[in-house]
């Protein structure tokens, strides 16, 4: 069966996972193309969030590519809904034919282009990519069903660069049901506790949630994609965030693939976040999320209420 053929006779969330995967490799060529031109055309939207080209193009290459495909599908991305009038060789319509040649789970059969939403951060770790920290730079691509992080995409630009800088990175993939791909998932080490927390967004309450983990280690980088990462590889145990400041395309992909590996993701009260499209973007009860393994209620419980009480 050719490839035309095997997407018509596939389920919607199978083809828009397996386009997904294919935009998220352009969109992560563009990033560095960007970066190797050199000028990063940095706009400052508030304190502490920065927007680069890099950004800008990456959306606009996922949401054009996207949009192509499946017009009727509602997309939301970090970077507002600009024009996406791109250039030809940014509209991507191939598929990813290894997941279009997977059974789809019954629970997806029937779902219809209204019960999804696309949720973009086109570029990962803004303030990391202009500072040089190329490997925390992830392209996040959640598919929320019927208001739920059930499928996504995570694509590093700069995997390994360091070793291989001709590398064109890594793209993992997730699906509540059907499982992962792209990596090989790993649990993290027994016998000790290692959190991973933000490298620039840190406050007094993001201190307290962390020292009542008593982490054994502590691993601060930037990106939401990539501390899940770090969870999903078995470098952590847990991803704690007792702060309003991540959003939800930060946290749909990689709650999503963390999900569909057996790990979990939830608000610092243990309630899953809601995705659908009416929904306000920030997350606004912090962000508690735990490698497969990991007993997600016994960490809960170590979060003290005075933290917890800052999250109504």
């Amino acid at each position: 069966m050719d490839q035309d053929t095997m997407a018509q006779n596939s389920a919607l969330v199978m083809r828009l996972l397996a386009s997904s995967v294919v935009v998220a490799n352009r969109a992560g060529k563009i990033i560095r193309d960007v970066m190797s031109r050199g000028d990063l055309g940095i706009v400052e939207k508030g304190k502490n969030d920065l927007q680069t080209e890099a950004d800008r193009s990456a959306q606009r290459c996922i949401i054009a590519s996207l949009s192509q495909q499946f017009p009727d599908i509602a997309i939301i991305g970090e970077e507002g809904t600009q024009n996406p009038e791109v250039p030809s060789d940014w509209i991507v319509t191939d598929s990813d034919h290894s997941i279009l040649s997977m059974q789809c789970p019954n629970d997806y059969k029937k779902i219809e282009t209204k019960d999804v939403v696309v949720w973009v951060d086109p570029l990962d770790g803004t303030s990391e990519y202009t500072q040089g920290f190329l490997d925390h730079v992830t392209v996040l691509i959640g598919l929320s069903i019927k208001g739920k992080a059930l499928g996504g995409v995570i694509h590093q630009p700069y995997y390994n660069y360091k070793v291989e800088p001709e590398s064109t990175g890594r793209t993992i993939w997730g699906l509540v049901g059907l499982g992962v791909g792209g990596f090989l998932p790993q649990q993290p080490p027994q016998g000790k506790t290692i959190v991973t927390v933000t490298r620039s967004h840190s406050d007094a309450l993001v201190q307290a949630a962390l020292e009542a983990l008593h982490p054994d280690e502590t691993i601060r980088v930037g990106g939401a994609g990539n501390k899940v990462l770090l969870l999903m590889e078995g470098r952590a145990h847990t991803y704690v965030f007792a702060s309003k400041g991540c959003k939800k395309w930060d946290t749909c992909a990689p709650e999503a693939v963390l999900t569909a590996m057996g790990g979990k993701l939830t608000d610092i009260h243990g309630s899953s976040y809601n995705y659908e499209k009416t929904v306000e973007h920030p997350n606004s009860r912090g962000v508690l999320a735990t490698a497969k393994g990991v007993d997600h209620e016994s960490i809960l419980k170590k979060i003290p209420e005075s933290v917890k009480n800052k999250f109504p």
